[in-house]
């Protein structure tokens, strides 16, 4: 079986290794190269897998690379490698990082970038993808088995577009533990406690969200079916556009999509 190796054993990092091995994988089949003693420990114990402090010539054998450190770290985590990755095809998961900048570090033209999301840590993640021409259909294939276990995928035809993927999914979670948190603070100036506020607004959102991937209507349709004229939710959404809320939120997901786009200028240039 070809070897995986892991440039980063983070989270993300775990989250992937984790998959691998609770759809069989062979533990000998998976290196991590990270240079935290206690983040090796755990991932030896908790996946069985071989840790490395530092890269060697070990690296060679490995048929696919994952990128999975900060993308301030990502020069300095290179350069040891490069020499013994050239021939494996290459997925990064790290945020900013652009593919000249990998090709270039790597000597190899088969890199895929992928932007996933925290929900990946339960299986519950997407991850917007993008390739370079010299990637092949089967390695895509590959690509999405990999990443299978922690949730859906996306292509993208042009990479520039991860930086909206980033803004809208990547950072996307966020966005809804602070509506969460909104709506249990206004559970308790209603005069509900805290873990009645958070338990209901956790289950509406899973609930109509689980609604809207099931109907075949769009969501602003299932909004109208709820919003009756003069009714309770009419009123609160008649707050929420006169508050400008829906702009407001538009205008924050374009900021982090700038965002985006500066850290790729920052650390991602080849």
């Amino acid at each position: 079986m070809n070897t995986i190796c892991f440039i980063g054993g983070g989270n993300m990092a775990s989250a992937i290794i984790g998959g691998l091995r609770k759809s069989g994988r062979e533990a000998q089949s998976i290196l991590v190269v990270d240079p935290g003693e206690a983040q090796r420990d755990k991932l030896r114990a908790e996946f069985g897998v071989s840790a490395l402090a530092a890269a060697d010539a070990s690296l060679a054998r490995a048929s696919l690379v994952v990128w999975a450190v900060k993308p301030q770290f990502f020069q300095a985590a290179a350069a040891p490698c490069a020499p013994h990755v050239g021939a494996a095809l290459h997925l990064s998961v790290m945020a900013g990082i652009r593919s000249d900048a990998i090709a270039h570090a790597t000597g190899t033209q088969r890199v895929v970038r992928a932007m996933p999301n925290t929900p990946a840590l339960i299986g519950q993640g997407i991850a917007g993808l993008f390739a370079r021409d010299a990637v092949t259909a089967q390695e895509k294939t590959q690509i999405e088995q990999l990443l299978a276990p922690t949730g859906q995928t996306l292509w993208v035809a042009r990479e520039p577009d991860l930086d909206a993927v980033t803004a809208l999914s990547g950072s996307g979670p966020a966005y809804v533990f602070y509506f969460v948190e909104a709506m249990m603070q206004a559970a308790r100036e209603m005069g509900l406690s805290a873990e009645q506020g958070k338990r209901l607004a956790l289950a509406t959102f899973a609930g109509a969200t689980a609604l809207a991937v099931q109907s075949d209507e769009p969501p602003e349709v299932l909004r109208e079916r709820v919003t009756s004229k003069g009714g309770t939710t009419h009123a609160a959404l008649t707050s929420l556009e006169a508050d400008g809320v829906k702009a407001a939120f538009v205008k924050a997901l374009k900021a982090a999509q700038h965002r985006a786009r500066e850290l790729g200028d920052e650390f991602g240039r080849a």
